[in-house]
């Protein structure tokens, strides 16, 4: 297989299935999960070859970059927009991620017998577009993945949900969809600040054709249009994220230029760019205050969404942050760093003690989703290495955790129709098997040694102390930030003390007899899923090795 095509079609298999499950019968039930769960499994299989094939020092290997179309738009230059897929040390892992992920979640929904055309029509599409988004570096086709992974969602939860699965689906659109406007409303303004030296080389006709493109050149264009010889048709402006990183790419004048210093109420644009699309991403990751439409989308959700919910979608959030804020807004996160950090261990202890209050099993497992991303923004402002590879250790570990997690309540409430906590005690001498499995999610999500957890919570742990050296952050805030270690543990132990052990019983309406051990789909879920938590605890360098590239390049930028 030709190595460009490998990422297309991590995308488009998908999406393919899609269109072949949506032109079938409405009765062929088994044809439309098994073309699901076919279409899906190649991703899977074409995402572990491309993790294995994966050289850190050789990111560009499996790059696509064509021209898609281009349109004069006048005095403001030429629009340009590329289809351009490329995979680094940070996207490598949540293509991992969304293969392992998205056949959990479609083996997970085996059972599903209402409308099976347009639920496994909708899921194929749902990993296609979530796939683009990770390997997508044009901001216009990131955008495009990145909102069309809406419809899909939305549709999941609001026609195969729990009773108020209505009001969920519509609470999750509109928060989502408003950090999608405030994050367009960035991508407009650095597309009008922005220029592609390549195209603008030919454009302007320093060289006839882009093959001729070199540093010499580039420096020469990006003199002209400094200097205001190259303007108006000649500028071809550009979504492409490499151009948008190099402060020489941007018209002077303009609002987001890195050069411009004209302020706005205290803040320069580019700070305000920021700030805006880190709002956006944290809707999407979410962060306190911005995550209450998370618990509500879980508890409606079916099983295998919220799977997916809490495995990929909310990953999408601080990959975002990282890819197009960070790395475009170097110096302004910098400027921020102390306020990722104390957000962060708001989310922490927030999200933590909520999870203690809590008496539906699916509602504390998604306020635990929200404090482990709060760990994922305390990496990031520590503004360390060890920080930032923490904070991508816990996105991989916490998406294999959180979707083991609930699969957990998928086992009890297919049976009895109820998660709430009380209701359930001394279920270890009915159910042993599915006891273990629960005991090793558990502890896998504390931060258990031997658990990849514990690796991503020890590397975060180990930045946020040593940014405190040198960021504006208090060590209060580094301590702070242990207690979702002490939280976690609070209410993990308890739910296993209540529902496992102590006298047997199920208090549940309508229900009679005993809980039944878990089914072999759900073995043939649960074993991949608790030896990649041991894989990943005990052999931690089969990731860092991979990030590790990615992670250096990153500081070195924020230390020029």
């Amino acid at each position: 297989m030709p190595e460009n095509y490998l990422l297309s079609l991590l995308i488009f298999i998908p999406i393919v299935g899609s269109i072949a499950i949506f032109i079938s019968p409405i009765g062929k039930s088994d044809w439309h999960r098994w073309v699901n769960a076919v279409v899906v499994g190649i991703q899977l299989v074409l995402a572990i070859a491309l993790f294995v094939d994966f050289d850190p020092s050789d990111p560009g290997r499996y790059a696509v970059q064509l021209n898609w179309f281009d349109l004069s738009i006048g005095t403001i230059g030429q629009l340009s927009v590329e289809y351009y897929l490329e995979v680094d040390g940070f996207s490598i892992l949540l293509v991992l991620l969304s293969g392992i992920v998205m056949m959990t979640g479609a083996i997970a929904s085996w059972n599903i017998n209402k409308q099976t055309r347009s639920y496994f029509a909708l899921y194929a599409l749902l990993s296609g577009t979530v796939m683009g988004a990770f390997i997508s570096l044009d901001f216009f086709l990131f955008y495009l993945f990145f909102e069309f992974m809406l419809l899909p969602m939305y549709f999941l939860i609001g026609l195969w949900g729990g009773p108020r699965r209505e009001y969920a689906a519509i609470k999750f659109f509109l928060y989502t969809l408003f950090g999608s406007v405030l994050i367009l409303i960035v991508i407009i303004g650095l597309y009008t600040a922005s220029f592609d030296p390549v195209k603008t080389a030919v454009s302007a006709n320093l060289i006839e054709h882009a093959d001729e493109y070199n540093d010499a050149i580039a420096q020469k264009v990006q003199a002209a249009v400094a200097s205001g010889e190259i303007v108006g048709n000649d500028l071809v402006r550009t979504f492409n994220m490499k151009y948008m990183r190099d402060a020489a790419n941007y018209s002077p004048d303009a609002l987001l230029s890195p050069s411009n210093t004209s302020e706005n109420s205290g803040w320069s644009f580019r700070a305000w760019a920021f700030f805006l699309m880190f709002v956006g991403f944290a809707i999407k990751l979410p962060a306190v205050p911005f995550h209450t439409w998370l618990p509500d989308a879980h508890v409606e959700a079916p099983t295998a969404i919220s799977v997916v919910l809490a495995g990929i979608l909310t990953k999408i959030g601080g990959y975002g942050i990282l890819r197009a804020g960070i790395q475009i807004f170097p110096e302004q996160l910098i400027t921020f760093s102390s306020w990722l950090v104390i957000v962060g261990v708001i989310s922490i202890v927030y999200a933590g003690f909520n999870a203690l209050a809590q008496r539906d099993l699916k509602k504390l497992i998604a306020y635990s989703s929200i404090l482990h991303m709060g760990f994922v923004f305390v990496g990031m402002g520590s503004l360390t290495v060890e920080g930032f590879s923490g904070a991508f250790y816990m996105m991989l570990s916490h998406g294999i955790i959180s979707a083991a997690l609930f699969l957990i309540t998928g086992v009890i409430y297919e049976q009895t129709g109820n998660r709430e906590i009380a209701n359930y005690s001394g279920l270890a001498k009915q159910t042993p098997y599915f006891t273990f499995f629960v005991t090793i999610s558990f502890f896998a999500s504390l931060g258990l040694p031997a658990f990849s957890g514990f690796v991503a919570e020890m590397l975060v742990f180990l930045g946020v102390f040593k940014g405190a050296q040198v960021q504006e952050y208090s060590f209060l805030w580094a301590f702070l930030s242990t207690a979702g270690l002490l939280l976690s543990a609070a209410y993990y132990l308890w739910t296993l003390q209540r529902m496992f052990f102590g006298p047997s019983y199920v208090k549940v309406s309508g229900f009679t007899g005993s809980l039944k051990d878990i089914s072999l789909r759900y073995w043939i879920l649960f074993v991949p899923l608790s030896a990649l938590m041991l894989l990943f605890g005990i052999f931690p360098s089969l990731i860092l090795n991979k990030i590790g590239t990615a992670v250096n390049e990153l500081l070195m930028i924020l230390q020029a």
